[in-house]
């Protein structure tokens, strides 16, 4: 049995309430409920079953689970499923992974103003790739494309910026024909990062205009037009950054890669090394000095403020997908471009809403969760349920 890891449960569970004590005008609803998802993750609070082997009669208590998207725990099964629903989408093409990232003055909007702005990051980035992919000096196609949002750097400051996975190519303006893109090569940066920055700067100005965009503290001066449109003229000069990332070897590379981004949380309990006199140390890569692995010691209400920067607005859709991909026409133009690919449809399991989690878990995973983790042989079996609040009737019978 493995030592037990420190989590980011382990760290609100200690400080929590102090910080909602400390911080209790500057939190939102949805920051506290976060908190509080994370603290009682897994734990009686919640409930749970306990189960005991079939073979060895090992016992274990298994606690139910929060499932806030934000939670580091949380994000295993539905990461799963969602990748086995990707496979269905795969095409037998190269694949590119473009990033979108906003100037630090947007970001500082782009906090106070969450939804709004996250959203005119997507709309932006959409229009953008469609755009110059249409544009016949270019590829002249329709193109798709998954997009995630990120909203974070590695030393957990806020870093707002938009992941997207785009296949090489797409279909003919007459529809008769795909057309891919150069081997290793599939847009100009250049003209991505100048169309996104006047297209994102148009749309922050509309929802200004319209008054959608609130601002406090430092920037509360920014109400006023004249402010408002000072402060953007550096952003509006300087280059935003675009960057291409070298293409996937393969579609099956792809979901690899997905597997990693897309469910994604701030901080994963894995990159936590020490919670100790009120600070935590975690692990981070640097990639401004090329990607030197460091560690970084943060007092615990720092640790914990910066955690809480990447609270989602609830409701809000942190992956989306565009063009061929979107979901209203999915279906029917993925048949369309295999049928220009000449590619057979991919052969993907139809997911048995009536399975248990665990065997779906394995299903998706090829991990069960049922093995016995004593003895090897058995399968563990559920024997008792208890509610949230309460306890199991009597403690495991385990021996060893």
């Amino acid at each position: 049995m493995r030592a037990t890891r420190l989590e980011v449960a382990d760290i609100f569970r200690q400080v929590g309430p102090a910080y909602r004590q400390d911080h209790a005008d500057a939190l939102s609803g949805g920051q506290r409920r976060v908190m509080r998802a994370i603290e009682r993750c897994r734990t009686a609070a919640l409930g749970g079953h306990v189960e005991q082997c079939n073979e060895c009669g090992y016992q274990r208590i298994s606690f139910n689970s929060c499932r806030d998207r934000h939670c580091p725990k949380c994000q295993s099964l539905v990461r799963a499923q969602w990748l086995q629903d990707r496979q269905a989408e795969l095409l037998p093409v190269e694949y590119f992974h473009v990033v979108f990232t906003v100037p630090q003055e947007v970001a500082a909007i782009a906090y106070q103003n969450k939804a709004v702005v996250y959203d005119i990051l997507f709309h932006a980035t959409s229009e953008t790739l469609r755009t110059i992919a249409a544009d016949p000096k270019h590829l002249g196609v329709e193109i798709g494309f998954i997009a995630i949002l990120h909203t974070w750097g590695q030393n957990l400051l806020h870093h707002p910026h938009l992941h997207c996975v785009v296949p090489g190519g797409g279909i003919s303006p007459d529809g008769v024909r795909w057309v891919s893109c150069r081997p290793g090569f599939f847009l100009p940066v250049r003209v991505l990062s100048r169309l996104f920055r006047r297209l994102f700067l148009a749309q922050l100005q509309q929802a200004f205009d319209r008054g959608e965009l609130n601002f406090f503290n430092r920037l509360e001066a920014l109400h006023n037009r004249v402010a408002f449109a000072s402060y953007l003229a550096p952003a509006a000069h300087a280059e935003w950054v675009v960057y291409a990332k070298p293409p996937f070897g393969g579609p099956h590379q792809v979901l690899d890669y997905l597997g990693r981004y897309t469910h994604r949380v701030a901080i994963s309990n894995n990159r936590l090394l020490e919670f100790s006199d009120g600070a935590v140390t975690f692990a981070w890569k640097d990639y401004r000095h090329e990607s030197r692995h460091k560690t970084m010691r943060l007092d615990a209400q720092e640790f914990t403020r910066r955690f809480l920067l990447h609270v989602l607005p609830s409701g809000f859709q942190r992956i989306r997908h565009y063009g061929l991909l979107a979901n209203r026409y999915r279906e029917v133009k993925l048949d369309h471009c295999r049928q220009l690919l000449a590619a057979p449809a991919p052969v993907v399991a139809l997911p048995d809403a009536a399975l248990d989690y665990r065997d779906r878990y394995q299903r998706l995973t090829g991990v069960s969760l049922r093995d016995c983790p004593h003895c090897g042989r058995g399968q563990m079996v559920r024997i008792e349920s208890f509610l949230p609040g309460t306890l199991p009737r009597g403690p495991p019978a385990n021996t060893s």
